[in-house]
């Protein structure tokens, strides 16, 4: 309570996006404190100098990030979390709708490989083997925000072998490698929005369109209502007022058939869009999604690429995997004609929905072109 509604006018977009989030029944303290004395009379005094910040005003809009001097992840999600526990795969349903009049709705369903497990059991494999409590994987990042990582050291704690790999392109020197901090990864590198996450427009759209407050039969909503959310709007009050306006303007003028017959079906996708943009768009803090990215995956920012982009290569000659199957099996894509299914384990290839005839994209990263907004 006092995290969230005190300090409401700094907090309100962290205390929103963690409603929202799989961690809401989860304490702030929790994950910000966590046990123990030390760190309750570190988060004290550092609570101090904060509430100096909001009394004098001179706090960041946004706040920035990463939090320092956040506990390691292991003295934090790992009170809940099990770091032995071996997952196959789990299914996971990405919904599009594209940007045409008929809002084509394009589903990608895939298999993710999240592993994990406990080398005494002889399972280790998949995306949680970056979190294997057999292997000691540690990087140096030359930005804050920790997306470009030119050396990466994994050591083997069975074997203690130890190998280190090295931007091909842009390699760290010597000098620039001692005086460097070496950071020891943990969930929170991939995981770096766990309770606080602000999604794109495209993203809110998409989700008002599944659960249907949007009508999927309004012409072009797709489109008209990522437009409106992404509009450049001073506060909150404001955007809401400038949502309603564009979508009402739009179809009165240029789609005036369905102005009036589907007057009610407009106004209940503004009030929709209203509602996706306060759970994610906070101008009066300058927060939204692209101000805190979101290292998971690789569709709006770099994330997994950050690493596996095939330049990361040791002196043995090993190059950082790859390979888009390690992680994930594409097993349903597409809509309409061009409805695939899996057939086998090896899943299908990717297909870009504009091209899917032809595939396309295969040498272009996915967040090189979509933005959040319309690509």
């Amino acid at each position: 309570e006092f995290c969230g509604t005190t300090c409401h006018a700094v907090m309100k977009p962290e205390h929103v996006a963690y409603q929202n989030s799989a961690h809401a029944r989860v304490s702030c303290t929790a994950c910000h404190v966590g046990s123990g004395a030390s760190f309750y009379a570190k988060s004290k005094l550092s609570g101090m100098y904060q509430v100096y910040a909001v009394l004098a005003n001179i706090y960041p809009r946004p706040i920035p990030t990463p939090v320092k001097n956040l506990r390691p992840a292991q003295e934090t999600c790992e009170q809940c979390h099990w770091p032995k526990k071996f997952y196959g795969g789990q299914q996971k349903q990405f919904n599009h709708y594209m940007y045409n009049e008929e809002n084509t709705h394009w589903p990608i369903s895939i298999l993710i490989r999240t592993g994990g497990g406990d080398p005494k059991t002889g399972q280790t494999a998949g995306i949680h083997w970056h979190m294997n409590i057999g292997v000691e994987t540690e990087y140096i990042a030359r930005d804050e925000r920790r997306w470009d990582i030119p050396w990466i050291r994994v050591r083997d704690a069975d074997t203690g072998r130890v190998t280190v790999y090295q931007d091909t392109k842009n390699p760290l020197t010597e000098e620039e490698i001692a005086s460097a901090i070496i950071r020891k990864m943990d969930c929170m590198d991939c995981h770096n929005r766990p309770s606080h996450k602000y999604q794109s427009p495209d993203y809110m759209v998409d989700l008002a369109l599944l659960t249907g407050m949007i009508d999927l039969n309004l012409p072009d909503v797709k489109r008209l209502a990522v437009e409106a959310m992404d509009g450049d709007y001073e506060t909150e009050a404001e955007a809401h007022i400038g949502i309603a306006n564009y979508i009402e303007k739009a179809y009165r003028i240029d789609r005036s058939d369905v102005f009036d017959t589907k007057r009610l079906e407009i106004e209940q996708a503004i009030i929709a869009v209203q509602e996706q943009y306060s759970k994610s768009i906070f101008p009066e803090m300058k927060v939204k999604w692209d101000a805190y990215p979101d290292n998971i995956g690789h569709f709006l920012f770099p994330g997994c690429v950050r690493c596996h982009d095939g330049n990361k290569k040791s002196e043995e000659g090993w190059v950082i995997n790859t390979d888009c199957t390690s992680c994930h099996i594409i097993m349903v894509q597409g809509s309409g004609e061009y409805r695939q299914m899996a057939l086998d384990e090896d899943g299908l290839e990717f297909v870009h929905p504009d091209d899917p005839e032809d595939g396309g994209f295969d040498d272009i990263a996915c967040y090189e072109c979509h933005s959040g907004t319309q690509p």
